[in-house]
């Protein structure tokens, strides 16, 4: 091969890297051994309505399990709020899975933290929990991919940069 060739080469490989960012950015995201989520779920939301996690394949799906007397996933809730207002046109969605005994006041205090995405009631499907936890806090986040592969699990809150991070690198 002659070393012009090589240079082409070259160019074309490093071009052809450059057009696919975010499949090496995805991968240094995840911090979990890829599984494929089991969205085989129906959940009630908070207006009493049957929801299919299903019907978010192909979406990248933010699950974020929190309750009303956790500090923390108040601080959390307006920045999830602003990601669902600023990605869910290119194919984001969080689903806030409310873990309360007191499932009465979750509509409330989702209409009083202004949450903008689908708050599904999350008492009584341990089914759901043992999907996706266990819990060791609240909240606790997972992501999964448009792929159906869960991709981040983290306990504890998480700033709007880090989540913003995350989920550009899957969009």
């Amino acid at each position: 091969m002659t070393s012009q060739a090589r240079s082409a080469l070259l160019v074309l490989t490093v071009l052809l890297a450059s057009l696919a960012p975010n499949a090496h950015a995805a991968d240094d995201v995840c911090n979990v051994t890829r599984k494929k989520a089991n969205l085989n779920f129906t959940v009630k939301d908070i207006n009493g309505k049957d929801v299919r996690l299903s019907q978010y394949k192909g979406k990248v799906v933010l699950l974020n399990f929190w309750a009303t007397w956790c500090k923390p996933c108040r601080v959390e809730i307006p920045a999830l709020t602003a990601l669902y207002r600023d990605y869910k046109d290119q194919g984001f969605v969080v689903l806030g899975v409310s873990v309360d005994s007191e499932v009465a006041a979750v509509k409330p205090f989702a209409h009083v933290m202004k949450m903008n995405y689908p708050v599904l009631i999350g008492a009584g499907h341990e089914d759901l929990g043992n999907a996706f936890g266990p819990f060791l806090g609240f909240p606790t986040s997972v992501l999964v991919k448009r792929d159906g592969a869960v991709c981040v699990r983290h306990v504890g809150m998480l700033s709007r940069a880090q989540l913003e991070q995350q989920i550009g690198a899957l969009l």
